[in-house]
């Protein structure tokens, strides 16, 4: 059996967020992976800044991170009806690469929010940024994680079984994706 490589993107930069533990236990659930977090603290992205200095290395290390992973997660929160901020800025540095690392790569997406909709919203603007990079997103199941701070025990796993079968079911479409 191939030990694949897993990518996670959080689009929150806390230490302790909840769409980092959500991302933590996807990558568990998915069985034996390498799996790793991107880092998304990177400058806001900025065209006289691109122009005068070029793509920064940070991005160029991201964009390599993404194109060597067999797939990659994406976990944000709902801001304002969408994803955050950070997420996006990332998106639209490694837009401007030469790489294309996104093209064709299986991609789960999730939200983890305080919210009873469990960042319904951000996920679904979410899945339309990504449009343009022609990722292979899974369409399902949906991982909404509602009431997100009270979700996970003192090891950071899941306390309910309902989530814990659907992000299951989510990695096992990816390891299925991945092989296709």
């Amino acid at each position: 059996m191939t030990k694949h490589t897993l990518l996670g993107l959080s689009g929150s930069l806390r230490s302790d967020a909840t769409n980092r533990k959500l991302l933590r236990e996807a990558a568990r659930l998915f069985g034996e992976c390498t799996y790793a977090e991107a880092d998304l603290r990177l400058p806001l992205y900025d065209g006289d800044a691109e122009a005068a200095d070029g793509v920064p290395g940070k991005v160029m290390d991201l964009a390599g991170q993404i194109a060597a992973a067999d797939a990659v997660l994406i976990s944000t929160p709902e801001y304002n009806k969408g994803p955050s901020g950070v997420l996006k800025n990332a998106l639209d540095w490694v837009s401007r690469t030469k790489l294309a690392p996104w093209k064709g790569k299986p991609v789960a997406v999730m939200s983890a929010a305080a919210g009873r909709a469990g960042g319904e919203r951000a996920q679904m603007v979410l899945r339309g940024f990504m449009v343009p990079f022609q990722p292979r997103i899974l369409q399902g199941p949906e991982v909404h994680l509602a009431d997100s701070s009270n979700q996970f025990d003192e090891n950071g796993r899941l306390t309910s079984e309902q989530y814990t079968k659907t992000i299951t079911d989510l990695m096992a479409a990816l390891r299925a994706e991945i092989g296709r």
